[in-house]
């Protein structure tokens, strides 16, 4: 017998089955050390003697079953669309393409560019896509094509086509909470907003005081900022109730005509204040350029006028009182750069007290241990601007944090010079 054959049948290999009746061949199991003979198929060769056919076993694929184990019936092909055929993903990856729809421009949005009053509605539509389907006629006012920079009135049937809206992930929504009001009419709410609260959400922020103000105001159909503050500065925020007074008082600050008033404390003595004389103000006209380090955060560093990317940035600083080692400074900003005040005065060699990015960081940590001052002294303490419906000259005042009054306090009570200017 061949030594092949032979392992078959003593050793306990599995045999192979010699051809069925079909012409497939099939796998079987042969029991250890047993011969069964084979069945002779008319016209086929007939197999070796030694060659063993067993009954298959249980579970075994044979030319009856093989078709139907070894190859699934093909699934029929579906007839969606592309665009449906991502209908059964989840909804946390996808939403349903909304219907085109007409929206009403109500009063507190008149005067509002049409892209800004698309995108303040489509949430969560990328701005390529709204301004791709304005330039294509897909929007219309009144059923007419406009451009991204018209105007819309209260009134408009604006025409928003169908969208498929992203969807964002979970966030949780802002606490509703009220700030110190220092004025307030039907148009605008004047807050004293305090240090460490960010103006609005963003980058690491869930929400800012904008947010909170809207869960805290339902009623209010409009809260938009005019313009902004650091997070780590306190004091005047200027809010817009209506449309009108937004874009009027924006139009201020873009023209200069506001005043920005801030106080901040700095180490060291400025100039001949220690002398109790009467200072003048100082001009600080250095241009300033804005960079982002390794690490992605924002800074801005002073640079010379031949920078193409360096600004023109304006303070004019006044003496309010001298301490040992500290003074108190009035500063008048007259543009609105990024942390102008905090770069300028620290090229001026008198960082704000408790700047952490561009102030002495060992005087910061002396604060903080032995007097408990963890913030940057920074305040917005006065604005003034017109009044776009009374055309009233305001002059509104936010009075200095406690913990701002109290370390004042302290220095004057230590100091041997402190003198008012």
């Amino acid at each position: 017998m061949p030594k092949k054959l032979q392992n078959y049948q003593q050793g306990g290999k599995t045999g192979r089955q010699p051809p069925a009746e079909s012409g497939h061949r099939a796998r079987q199991s042969v029991s250890p050390g047993k011969t069964v003979a084979a069945k002779k198929v008319p016209g086929k060769r007939a197999p070796s003697a030694g060659y063993a056919q067993a009954k298959p076993a249980e579970g075994a694929l044979t030319h009856k079953n093989w078709g139907a184990q070894a190859a699934p019936a093909p699934k029929k092909r579906s007839r969606t669309s592309p665009k449906a055929a991502d209908s059964g993903a989840s909804e946390a990856q996808q939403q349903l393409m909304e219907q085109a729809q007409l929206i009403a421009v109500d009063e507190g949005h008149a005067g509002q560019r049409l892209d800004n009053f698309l995108l303040n509605h489509l949430k969560g539509v990328p701005k390529t896509y709204v301004y791709r389907v304005i330039r294509s006629g897909e929007v219309r006012v009144n059923k007419g094509r406009a451009s991204a920079q018209t105007r819309v009135d209260a009134g408009d049937m604006v025409r928003v086509p169908p969208v498929r809206r992203a969807l964002r992930p979970q966030v949780p929504a802002a606490p509703a909470r009220e700030f110190p009001v220092l004025y307030e009419d039907g148009g605008l709410l004047v807050v004293n907003k305090p240090a460490g609260t960010a103006v609005h959400g963003g980058s690491g922020v869930n929400f800012g005081v904008i947010e909170q103000l809207r869960q805290a105001r339902p009623q209010c159909k409009m809260l938009e900022l005019v313009h902004r503050l650091d997070r780590d500065t306190s004091g005047i925020l200027a809010v817009a109730k209506k449309r009108s007074m937004l874009t009027a008082l924006q139009d201020q600050f873009r023209q200069r005509e506001t005043g920005k008033t801030y106080l901040a404390l700095v180490k060291g003595v400025w100039g001949e204040g220690a002398t109790g004389s009467k200072q003048k103000a100082v001009v600080i006209d250095v241009p300033l350029h804005k960079y982002l380090t390794p690490e992605g955060e924002r800074r801005v560093r002073v640079t010379g006028k031949d920078d193409p990317q360096g600004k023109r940035s304006v303070s004019i600083v006044n003496v309010v009182r001298v301490f040992d080692g500290f003074t108190l400074l009035a500063v008048t900003i007259k543009t609105g750069r990024t942390h102008q005040i905090r770069v300028h005065l620290a090229h001026m060699g008198h960082p704000i007290v408790g700047d952490d990015k561009y102030g002495d960081f060992e005087l910061n940590r002396v604060m903080a241990k032995e007097r408990r001052f963890t913030r940057m002294f920074l305040h917005a303490y006065q604005l003034s601007f017109v009044h776009p419906q009374s055309s009233q000259t305001m002059q509104l005042q936010a009075p200095l944090p406690l913990e701002c009054q109290t370390l004042l306090q302290e220095l004057e009570n230590e100091s041997n010079i402190s003198t008012a200017v």
